[in-house]
């Protein structure tokens, strides 16, 4: 997983985004299919894969998934304060 460079220029499988998300590749797989992932899209508009035929998704999206579920289920990572 390359995390160097500009994020909206940068593609990942569903292994990667996953690793990148701190979940399972599945769970990246399901926002795909629920429509809360989009497959990154070449200029004339066909779906991004790499050579072995997984989709890419573009870092910037991932990120923004992730945030979305996050958000959406109220799970915050935070430390606790010991009182």
């Amino acid at each position: 997983m390359d995390l160097s460079g500009d994020l909206q220029t940068t593609f990942w499988t569903a292994l990667e985004a996953a690793e990148a998300a701190g979940v399972k590749p599945n769970v990246v797989r399901n926002w795909k299919y629920r429509g809360r992932l989009a497959q990154a899209r070449t200029a004339d508009d066909r779906p991004m894969s790499n050579l072995a035929g997984q989709p890419l998704f573009r870092a910037t999206d991932v990120i923004r998934a992730e945030k979305a579920t996050r958000t959406h289920a109220r799970r915050t990572y935070a430390v606790p304060v010991l009182a």
